[in-house]
């Protein structure tokens, strides 16, 4: 509503104080989203007339939020092009004067509900670079006085692969917790798929939109078998498929060959699916055809290179060829600087070793990996790996 990222957080911030301040006497009131809204726009207008020089947009943006103050005309304009107010607001501040770390940086801080390290890490940079990214991002949107604003029906497939972006690593962060006392953050993966099925039905033509739901999907079927009782985590090998959600695999398989059937070939999200569906329909561990998850695993590769992709496609040739041939990719991913501080890297490399009987270098690499990493569960996990492979 006020064209500005930066006033919008400042409005948003200066209301949560009132809250604070108010609801502990009066109570929470009957909609405490409308009651902060009602807060944020007197605050809106009051700070436009303080100013000594109001130009002609502040002035109309001022008096449009007098209007706004019940039930909002603007509001439901939005409403016929996108319903969901985070959805709309993902595909706004995903705006293309910004380049797509930008956006995406900026959509997680502001809307994904994760910190500025838990970004950092999805991104393998330093806290501080993506810091910086977040304020360059707003100072471009202040710079170039660009409207901050819904996009129109045509502006929304320019934004899609950002917004699509953001979603995937907002349910990551839920599906594996960067820190805390807990292996997964349930509630981002519940989030991420509720707005990739909103954006199914809202762009049903995009493949990769289906895709990315495919995968969310099938690997949020698992959730009931990826911790014990106690909270431990559980490998993939290890789980009881039998806990396994029947019905979530369904819907992703679904939402796969529907991806599959929009598109000769398969981009990024697709083929990350058709990855989780092996395991899927793999009624054991045993029976996992590790050789076509490798050939996937390569394929993805080459559309997408990454280092963690190629991690991932070591630990595949392991379990198809061996674990000499996953530790021969490994070892050509220990010098690179952008997973110099990444955990998993000598968690692999430490698996791949127990397996091959070098008990000694393994016990090394899963201690380093456990200093590494933020999230207790997982760093118990890996002392208790460090120890049985030193037995």
């Amino acid at each position: 509503m006020v064209h500005d990222v930066g006033l919008a957080e400042e409005l948003a911030q200066d209301a949560l104080v009132a809250a604070l301040e108010q609801w502990p006497e009066s109570g929470v009131p009957r909609n405490p989203g409308a009651w902060l809204m009602a807060i944020s726009k007197r605050r809106a207008i009051d700070r436009f007339r303080r100013q000594e020089r109001l130009d002609r947009k502040h002035q109309e943006i001022a008096h449009d939020l007098e209007l706004d103050q019940g039930s909002s005309e603007y509001d439901d304009v939005l409403d016929d092009r996108i319903e969901d107010d985070l959805l709309r607001l993902m595909f706004i501040s995903c705006h293309p004067i910004l380049t797509t770390e930008a956006r995406v940086a900026l959509t997680l801080k502001l809307l994904g509900g994760l910190k500025t390290g838990e970004i950092a890490r999805a991104f393998l940079v330093s806290e501080a670079t993506v810091a910086q990214r977040i304020v360059r991002a707003k100072r471009a949107l202040a710079d170039a006085d660009v409207p901050f604003e819904v996009p129109g029906r045509d502006e929304l497939p320019a934004r899609l692969a950002s917004v699509l972006e953001a979603i995937y690593l907002v349910f990551n962060e839920g599906y594996s917790a960067t820190a805390g006392d807990d292996w997964m953050r349930p509630e981002l993966c519940a989030e991420a798929r509720r707005l990739g099925r909103l954006l199914a039905g809202l762009m049903p033509d995009e493949p990769e939109v289906h895709g990315l739901v495919s995968l969310m999907e099938i690997q949020a079927s698992r959730t009931a078998a990826r911790t014990t009782p106690a909270g431990e985590p559980v490998l993939l090998l290890e789980q009881n498929r039998a806990k396994w959600d029947h019905l979530l695999i369904q819907r992703g398989l679904t939402a796969l060959e529907r991806a599959e059937s929009l598109a000769p070939t398969r981009a990024k999200y697709t083929l990350q699916a058709a990855l989780a569906a092996c395991h899927a329909r793999a009624r054991t561990a045993a029976d996992t055809d590790w050789v076509r998850i490798a050939s996937l695993y390569e394929e993805l590769a080459v559309l997408e290179p990454s280092p963690i992709i190629e991690l991932n496609r070591a630990v595949a040739l392991s379990m198809a060829f061996g674990p000499q041939a996953g530790l021969d990719l490994v070892d050509q991913l220990v010098d690179l600087p952008s997973l110099k501080n990444y955990h998993l890297l000598p968690s692999v490399r430490g698996d791949l070793l127990a397996k091959l009987g070098r008990g000694d270098e393994a016990r090394a690499e899963f201690e380093r990996a456990a200093g590494m990493t933020q999230n207790e569960r997982e760093r118990a996990l890996l002392l208790d790996r460090a120890k049985a492979a030193g037995a």
